[in-house]
C-alpha cells in the first residue's frame, strides 16, 4: 500500500482488515496517536495522570461522553473500535489478549483518551536529513522500561517507558532542537548516552518494539513514550482497559504542522 495513503483511506483499510501491523511511515504528515480506553469511574484519575505527566502522556483528544467511539476533532468517519490495527485488552492490569476489533467488548461507560505519538516528530527529523534507524530498517521503534518516576495521580503511578533512536552526537543535539517544537508529541529527548543511567540494562533487548543497529560512534537517544500508560495500568489494575498494541497507532486527520510550536 502507498505510504502516502490519506488518514481516512488508511483507517478504512484497517477497519476492513486490509491493513494490519505497524503504522510508522504511513499517511505521512499526519498525527498518529496512542490509545487508552477506561471505564468512566477511572477516567478522572487518568486525565490527571496525563496532565501531570505531559512528556510521556501528551493528550491530543478525548471522547466527549462515556460510550462515544467517535472523536470528530481527530478525524472524519473515525471509529475508535475498529480503526487501529491491533488492540490490547487488559483486566485488572494484566494483558488478556490482542485483537483487531473491539466492537464486541465495547461498553457505554468507556472513556477514550488519545495521546500524541513520536511518529510525528520522526517526520520532522527525517525532513531535516537525520536518519531514523527504525524507519530505515523497516521495524518498530525500540521501547524500554526506565527508572524515571512519573508523578502519581490518584490510582495511577509508575515509571516512564522511553523510545530510542541511535544518532551521532551532533545529530542528537539537532534532534533536541527540532523536537522541542513538538511538545504535543513528547517534545525533546529526555536522555542520550549511557542507558544504565535511566535503568536500562540491555539496550539490545527492548521490552517493546524491535532492536535496531547502533553503529560505531553513535549514542542512543531516548524520548518519553506513549506506552507509559500501559505500565501505569499494570500497577493501577483497573478492572478493564483497552490500549493500542505498541507501534499500531490511531492515524488522525490532524496535520503534524498544527502541533509545531514556532
Amino acid at each position: 500500500m502507498n505510504q502516502q495513503t490519506s488518514p481516512l483511506q488508511l483507517r478504512k483499510k484497517i477497519r476492513s482488515g486490509e491493513f494490519t501491523g505497524n503504522t510508522s511511515g504511513y499517511s505521512q504528515g499526519y498525527v498518529q496517536g496512542n490509545l487508552c480506553v477506561l471505564p468512566a469511574d477511572w477516567a478522572g484519575d487518568f486525565l490527571q495522570f496525563c496532565q501531570l505527566n505531559q512528556r510521556p502522556c501528551p493528550l491530543i483528544g478525548m471522547s466527549g461522553n462515556p460510550g462515544d467511539y467517535r472523536i470528530p476533532s481527530l478525524g472524519e468517519d473515525l471509529d475508535i473500535r475498529t480503526d487501529i490495527p491491533s488492540y490490547r485488552l487488559f483486566e485488572y492490569g494484566e494483558l488478556q489478549r490482542e485483537v483487531t476489533d473491539v466492537r464486541d467488548v465495547w461498553r457505554d461507560d468507556l472513556v477514550t483518551f488519545v495521546l500524541g505519538c513520536s511518529f510525528s516528530f520522526e517526520e520532522a527529523l527525517i525532513a531535516d536529513g537525520l536518519e531514523i534507524r527504525n524507519v530505515s530498517e523497516g521495524v518498530n521503534v525500540p521501547m524500554y522500561r526506565s527508572n524515571i518516576d512519573c508523578t502519581n495521580a490518584g490510582r495511577f503511578s509508575g515509571q516512564m517507558v522511553v523510545s530510542m533512536r541511535p544518532m551521532l552526537p551532533a545529530d542528537a543535539i539537532r534532534a533536541v532542537q527540532i523536537c522541542t517544537r513538538f511538545p504535543s508529541v513528547h517534545g525533546a529527548p529526555i536522555h542520550f548516552g549511557d542507558p544504565g543511567m535511566i535503568g536500562i540494562r540491555d539496550i539490545s533487548n527492548p521490552e517493546f518494539g524491535d532492536a535496531v543497529t547502533i553503529r560505531e560512534n553513535e549514542v542512543p537517544v531516548f524520548w518519553a513514550c506513549g506506552v507509559t500508560p500501559q505500565v501505569a495500568l499494570e500497577q493501577a489494575r483497573p478492572p478493564f482497559c483497552i490500549t493500542h498494541s505498541p507501534g499500531c497507532m490511531l492515524v488522525t486527520d490532524l496535520p503534524n504542522s498544527h502541533l509545531a510550536v514556532m
